[in-house]
């Protein structure tokens, strides 16, 4: 339901995958000492026993620290405590209750992977609170990181003229080769709902509304037997605390303006389903509450049909009766592209090409890359049924508007690659040269030992 919360994996990647098997490296300085003091950042020591553990995590999921292990963790390490200390003095707090979402679904994640809970506390060698303990840590420590990064760089916008001058600059071995990319026009039909099946689904909410308002049966308990919403069912509900932006629209105006938490919303249709909403907290501009979702099913009939319209709808376009342009914004209910000629955007956040129509293979939903892989441009599919981005089966039509070859970055082409390039740069000379002075206004002691490294800040050892 919630817009997806942005939070870095990477340092969490090491625990939640890792083997604690082997802990102890066969290489390190004083390998003989049971455990020490390594680094001491302001008020934070870094022991050896933490630096061993996060290696041996590392190890066991096959992963390089890119160096030295006993130089890059602990420095590492030592930026966290940078980071967590400026989280402190803005006030930044990571939200719990989002956070706790995604921990259970990874944990569940394990369980769905190794077969059972004790399966899982086997695997990792550690027990099940424990481990996720560790999890939402790395979590709310990654949060804290990626806000006050956010903060450091808010006022980064590139111009024009900016990016003519970073790409002029480049030297040309530096100037990357861009893969082959690709634009998809698509057009979108969800399967008709039988009316029955619509007013079933209320009928369920209508009669958990009775059972939460006489009494009978609390919502959060309603909620975790019942709701589809994955992320929030497990919780009882709940969604934490939120702006008003968090939220569809048609979900917040109804969540925003509820005042008792006794009772229960209408029920209110969005385009993940149909939900239920009771009001936990209001904290300012902010609310928690706690919803039932239900969708309606989906029957293979319903999507034969939808595909069979589709397949009518191909035929006129192929016959030249109408364009898949026209048809792309008078019936395609894929509301991001129907106002673009059909074109798809591509919303992978971590491509060179987020919010661009041009897509790289593995940017393309798995479906939609397999149907086009061998088109040529101005074909068209056969109609099929796909996953959409709201997890609901829906029926597809698609056509290649355009390959472009693979070929050396140029303005002209890449502009908005070029300018993410930009972008990131400047960002991360911002952020070096942040860390490089938290590190001179911060009492930092490496102990013998643990300090003939080439770190990758300036500034770590002090003058004696």
């Amino acid at each position: 339901m919630k817009k997806t919360l942005a939070i870095g994996l990477t340092c969490l990647s090491a625990i939640s995958i890792g083997i604690l098997a082997d802990a102890s490296p066969k290489d390190g300085p004083k390998k003989n000492v049971i455990d020490e003091v390594a680094w001491i950042v302001g008020d934070n020591a870094i022991y050896k026993s933490e630096i061993e553990e996060e290696y041996a995590q590392m190890r066991g999921q096959g992963i390089s620290p890119g160096g030295d292990p006993y130089c890059v963790i602990p420095e590492n390490l030592a930026v966290e405590k940078l980071y967590l200390h400026q989280g402190k003095l803005d006030t930044i707090e990571a939200p719990l209750n989002q956070l706790s979402s995604r921990v259970d679904m990874q944990m569940n994640y394990f369980i769905n992977g190794l077969g059972s809970k004790e399966k899982v506390e086997e695997y990792f060698r550690k027990p099940w609170n424990m481990l996720r303990e560790e999890i939402l840590e790395k979590m709310k420590t990654n949060y804290i990181m990626e806000q006050v990064q956010s903060n450091l760089t808010k006022n980064v916008k590139a111009t024009p003229n900016d990016v003519k001058k970073y790409f002029a600059k480049l030297p040309d071995d530096s100037i990357p080769y861009v893969p082959m990319q690709v634009e998809v026009q698509i057009l979108q039909l969800n399967p008709i709902i039988p009316k029955q099946e619509i007013e079933d689904v209320k009928a369920r909410l209508r009669d958990y509304t009775e059972r939460v308002n006489s009494g009978e049966t609390p919502f959060s308990t309603l909620a975790i037997m019942y709701s589809q919403d994955p992320g929030s069912a497990m919780k009882g509900g709940e969604l934490g605390y939120a702006n008003k932006s968090a939220y569809v629209p048609e979900f917040a105006n109804v969540a925003f303006n509820l005042n008792d938490p006794k009772k229960v919303s209408r029920i209110v249709e969005t385009e993940y389903g149909f939900h239920i909403i009771q009001l936990i907290d209001r904290k300012g501009e902010q609310v928690n509450v706690r919803h039932i979702l239900l969708k309606p099913h989906v029957s293979d009939k319903d999507l034969r049909d939808a595909t069979m319209r589709l397949d009518s709808i191909r035929k006129e376009i192929a016959a030249g009766t109408v364009s898949f342009e026209e048809c792309a914004r008078m019936i395609s209910q894929d509301k991001d592209s129907r106002n673009n000629k059909g074109i798809m955007i591509n919303s992978n956040e971590d491509s060179e090409r987020f919010g661009t129509t041009r897509f790289e293979m593995q940017d393309l939903p798995p479906e939609i890359a397999q149907k086009i892989e061998h088109m040529q441009p101005g074909e068209m599919s056969q109609p099929f049924v796909m996953t959409g981005n709201k997890n609901q089966e829906v029926a597809v039509l698609v056509k290649l508007h355009e390959r472009i070859p693979g070929h050396k970055a140029s303005l002209s082409e890449d502009y908005n690659m070029l300018k993410n390039m930009y972008e990131r740069h400047a960002k991360e000379k911002i952020i070096k040269a942040w860390v490089e002075q938290k590190i001179k206004d911060t009492y930092v002691h490496i102990s013998d030992g643990w300090n003939n490294c080439e770190f990758r800040y300036e500034g770590w050892e002090k003058e004696k």
